[in-house]
């Protein structure tokens, strides 16, 4: 599984929650969405990760562009 990690030009995190807002969704309800698709994650997790102090796997980032119907540009730009 590879790690993916938030740099100066590209903040997975902030997008994340940017993203995860704007569809009125809460950080609680994304972590149970999810969890219905398999992947191992607390909210305590999505915290770290929205905040850029915790990697993000690329099976993770995989389920959020999908639960959040997103791109990965989105998520990555």
């Amino acid at each position: 599984m590879q790690k993916l990690k938030n740099t100066a030009t590209i903040n997975i995190g902030k997008n994340i929650r940017e993203i995860r807002l704007s569809q009125n969704i809460g950080q609680t309800q994304l972590v149970q969405l999810l969890q219905l698709q398999g992947i191992s994650i607390t909210r305590e997790s999505l915290v770290k990760i929205e905040r850029g102090t915790q990697h993000i796997y690329t099976t993770e980032l995989k389920a959020i562009r999908d639960t959040l119907n997103t791109t990965y540009d989105n998520l990555l730009k």
